[in-house]
């Protein structure tokens, strides 16, 4: 099964509903990788196990993992964790996430700066590329169990819009030119 992608809507109401168009513009993972955002589909009942996994981490260097879920009851500020996580903002390093257990969106804007939303569920992992601005919200459901991966030790730092300073912001900037 491949990835559910759309174009959102402009609604303020909760962040956590799907925010489909009417009629729904979808996007393909085509489209989502022109952006630089890549997917996987693993088997997240193996994870720790998971040969798949394991090929991927090597060959793209993905030394450091942990795991983070998001509940009420198992996250600490959980409410403002939220806010944070859904406040536009850039990584001056990738951002790799696999979805062990329960649903999220990432939203991620496009070249004409309009908000798509990724749908993610158990199995899926992606990668945002450095530079890219995003945003994270869990949906109706208020649960996900994720893997957080990085290359070499966890940098935790995000930076709001607009962060069109850093370098990484440049670079990304320059790859959509190519594409």
């Amino acid at each position: 099964m491949e990835i559910e992608a759309w174009y959102m809507d402009g609604s303020d109401e909760d962040q956590r509903k799907p925010h489909k168009l009417d009629p729904n513009q979808p996007v393909s993972l085509a489209e989502l990788e022109k952006l630089g955002v890549f997917y996987w589909k693993l088997d997240a009942d193996i994870y720790e196990t998971d040969p798949k996994l394991k090929q991927l981490r090597e060959e793209r260097g993905y030394s450091y993992f942990d795991i983070i879920t998001i509940h009420k009851d198992k996250l600490p500020n959980y409410e403002e964790k939220l806010k944070m996580f859904f406040e536009e903002h850039l990584h001056l390093d990738d951002e790799i996430r696999y979805i062990l257990d329960g649903r999220a969106y990432f939203d991620v804007r496009d070249k004409e700066d309009r908000w798509i939303r990724i749908a993610m569920s158990k199995g899926d992992m992606i990668t945002l590329p450095a530079g890219i601005y995003h945003r994270f919200t869990l949906d109706e459901t208020n649960y996900t169990k994720a893997m957080r991966l990085f290359v070499g030790e966890p940098v935790w730092t995000a930076y709001n819009r607009p962060a069109d300073e850093f370098a990484s912001r440049q670079k990304y900037l320059a790859s959509l030119q190519v594409s």
